[in-house]
């Protein structure tokens, strides 16, 4: 298992019990399903970004908190060869997102926007949650093709094209196809997220 996912797992439950909160009281603040909650902490599930926007809210922490983001510079920079990964798709999770991604923002602090480079793989398993959080999302085309669902609207993305829509609005963002896509996105979490 990748050591970046037992340690996001490990920190939303750290988090959890530092602030004193059980597994329901986090599912009904954030409207996440408690057992999406024991999956995530007991490492069978990845957790989309969503949900770990959401758990940020909640715990009044900087989405970076669960990647170890120290987020203490006025600006940053990252180079094409010094992004890291964050994996969200491991074949050791039952289930997964089916995606990984780089951040782009890491050390910045203060940052309302969290930039990142997805790459999105060919699903597994179509029967995929929709995911809504506070915040607005933008999303740029880079290679291949990427279905999108809000509400009841379904389009397909090919490359140069881009979608921006309110997070609170249940989306799915998906591969389309049986090749890989990658997309820039950037999520604004607006001023009630704390992102330091």
């Amino acid at each position: 298992m990748p050591e970046t996912m037992e340690s996001i797992g490990e920190r939303i439950k750290s988090l959890r019990q530092e602030k004193g909160m059980s597994l329901q009281e986090v599912s009904q603040r954030t409207g996440i399903p408690e057992q999406t909650l024991v999956d995530v902490e007991e490492h069978t599930l990845a957790p989309p970004l969503g949900n770990i926007v959401s758990l940020a809210r909640v715990f009044e922490v900087p989405v970076g908190e669960f990647f170890g983001d120290s987020g203490d510079s006025p600006f940053s920079i990252v180079r094409s060869e010094d992004r890291q990964g964050v994996s969200r798709f491991s074949a050791d999770y039952s289930q997964s997102c089916g995606y990984s991604y780089q951040g782009l923002g890491q050390h910045k602090r203060n940052r309302q926007m969290e930039p990142f480079v997805i790459t999105l793989n060919p699903a597994e398993n179509k029967e995929v949650e929709p995911n809504q959080h506070i915040g607005e999302e933008f999303i740029f085309v880079l290679e291949g093709r990427v279905e999108v669902s809000l509400l009841d609207h379904r389009d397909v993305l090919n490359p140069g094209d881009s979608i921006y829509y309110d997070s609170n609005v249940p989306h799915i963002i998906s591969c389309h196809g049986v090749a890989p896509a990658r997309i820039l996105a950037v999520i604004y979490a607006k001023e009630e997220m704390i992102i330091l």
